[in-house]
């Protein structure tokens, strides 16, 4: 029915109406070109936040690795300081000549003059 009632209506060919013409032609162009810049803009802004929260990612993960080294090099530096300080005692120790001949006749059973060694087994190392 649309198609058989089609209006023959000539347009006013008047300077008016082509600037009108041109006008929108221009403006549907200038949306275009907005449309255009709009969507690379976004794209642009997507792909610099993707890198930026990738590298944030990365960051906090050696972050988090480094945390966890220093973690444990602090506990090995804990323990090289308890083990420094028993050998700086067993140093001064050693410096003691009692303690020499105490430690020499318990490990390596020499005595005194006049002086019997018995060796008793402990328990705990026979079971």
């Amino acid at each position: 029915m649309g198609a058989e009632r089609q209006k023959k209506v000539s347009k006013i060919q008047t300077t008016y109406v082509k600037q009108q013409e041109y006008a929108e032609i221009a403006s549907g162009r200038k949306r275009k070109l907005l449309i255009r810049r709009l969507s690379l803009f976004l794209v642009l802004a997507c792909v610099i936040s993707y890198f930026m929260i990738s590298s944030a990612l990365s960051q906090s993960a050696k972050i988090e690795a480094s945390a966890a080294q220093k973690k444990k090099l602090n506990q090995e530096l804990t323990a090289l300081k308890k083990q420094e300080q028993e050998l700086k005692q067993d140093i001064v120790k050693l410096n003691d000549p009692e303690y020499i001949a105490k430690l020499a006749r318990k490990e390596y059973f020499f005595s005194k003059k006049d002086e019997i060694i018995f060796n008793i087994p402990d328990e705990d190392k026979e079971k």
